[in-house]
């Protein structure tokens, strides 16, 4: 087998599986492999529990002097306490939250321009999944003056270089993406934060694709705003917005007239998803479970929540180095296969187990459904990250395959792939 030399440590895969139902589908009496996860990960029974049990004992509207509203509150401040604690933010009252993070950008975007004036600069890069693109390249009807920041095309990394000569006093927002959900790429943010606040901008991060790969410390690495999607971290369908103290207070929103005018309710336009945040507050169940497995520590949840999550998503990150490695070793020996994106193991800490890949003489459409065939489950076409399949010349030939690993995939679902891909 193809993974045969790696081993796998820390997280025990046995039991994180067991604790997502939808892991037991089968095809034709053979498990099926997710692998399509960078469009949305599967999620632990805790997250199906959390929205059952909201549906059944609280479901009501906000603030209200009744006990079911009383425990809709009591729902949406823990989802906020639990995004708080999975980001490093400062305080719950830093954590908005929305439909997607599209629909929030697009949100955020438009009180964004109120404060622009014509000839200002706003990059974004050819990295980016669209919805931190559009919504920018949008405000030139403002006269804001929108940059494209290039890619390495050898390797689909950001040209680190360019960045730096297109920073001006003019710049007034860097928009980047955490992680690349086509190619798997994950960025310098430290370093592009830095490079950022050096000329007076702003950065704000989509990190809705690295969410289920590992830690993140919006404090650590000074990130302005921040935006992700609970359902690419095994939770539900719900968007989440950061930003820092000061810069909230100072947005002015779009909201309506007897809509909240505080932070952060005031970019929370109309009835919040409540189920779907007691799903989250599941989600987290889920992970303080997780991390309890990986330490000698009682009870994290009780001690600090923060320590509880960082715990579980660095043991994910670490996971997930030896998938990575065996994809690539795997993806390897597959005759006429190309990935696209790092392929030196030496780089691994450079990206996340997704992968565009093509097969010689094959559409990308061909391959994933003759993947899916075998119970094998993938993306073919752009997956909205238009700009790097343009550069890369595959947008008008129908764009890669993508197959992307999480912590709960093993290592002979790897194999598995490979050698499938081997008989397609």
């Amino acid at each position: 087998m193809t993974t045969s030399t790696h081993m796998m440590t820390g997280i025990d895969t046995a039991w994180v599986r067991a604790q997502f139902p939808s892991l037991a589908l089968e095809m034709g009496g053979t498990p099926v492999l997710y692998l399509d996860n960078p469009a949305g990960t599967q999620v632990p029974q805790s997250t199906i529990d959390g929205i059952t049990a909201y549906l059944t004992t609280a479901n009501a509207n906000q603030h209200g002097p009744f006990l079911t509203s009383q425990r809709t509150d009591v729902v949406i401040e823990r989802a906020r306490a639990g995004m708080a604690a999975f980001l490093g933010a400062e305080s719950s009252r830093q954590i908005a939250f929305g439909p997607n993070m599209t629909t929030l950008t697009y949100a955020i975007s438009r009180a964004m321009g109120r404060t622009f004036a014509p000839g200002d600069e706003v990059i974004v890069t050819d990295l980016d999944h669209d919805a931190n693109i559009t919504p920018w390249m949008d405000l030139a009807e403002r006269g804001v003056v929108v940059r494209r920041l290039p890619v390495h095309l050898e390797d689909c990394t950001l040209d680190m270089d360019a960045l730096a000569a297109m920073l001006s006093p003019k710049t007034r927002l860097v928009a980047v993406t955490y992680a690349s959900n086509a190619v798997g790429t994950v960025t310098d943010i430290a370093a592009i934060a830095r490079m950022a606040h050096a000329v007076g901008a702003r950065l704000w991060v989509d990190a809705v694709h690295y969410g289920p790969h590992g830690p993140i410390d919006v404090q650590a690495l000074d990130i302005d705003y921040l935006v992700c999607s609970a359902y690419k971290f095994f939770g539900p369908h719900i968007g989440i917005f950061y930003g820092k103290a000061d810069l909230l207070e100072e947005l002015n929103s779009y909201h309506l007239r007897p809509a909240p005018h505080n932070v952060p309710e005031r970019f929370e336009t109309g009835t919040k998803n409540h189920e779907c945040l007691a799903g989250l507050n599941g989600t987290f169940d889920y992970l303080i479970a997780l991390a309890n497995r990986q330490t000698s520590a009682p009870s994290l949840d009780d001690t600090d929540l923060r320590t509880s999550l960082l715990q579980a998503m660095t043991s994910i990150r670490a996971h997930e180095a030896t998938l990575s490695a065996a994809m690539l070793e795997g993806l390897a020996t597959v005759p006429r296969l190309r990935i696209y994106g790092i392929t030196d193991p030496a780089r691994l800490h450079e990206r996340v187990p997704t992968f565009a890949i093509n097969l010689e003489g094959m559409s990308a459409t061909a391959v994933s459904e003759a993947l899916g065939a075998k119970g094998i489950f993938s993306w073919s076409g752009n997956y909205y990250a238009l700009d790097i399949m343009e550069r890369l010349g595959l947008q008008d030939t129908g764009g890669a395959v993508r197959v992307g690993a999480v912590h709960y995939n093993t290592l002979n679902e790897i194999d598995r792939l490979v050698e499938t891909l081997k008989g397609v």
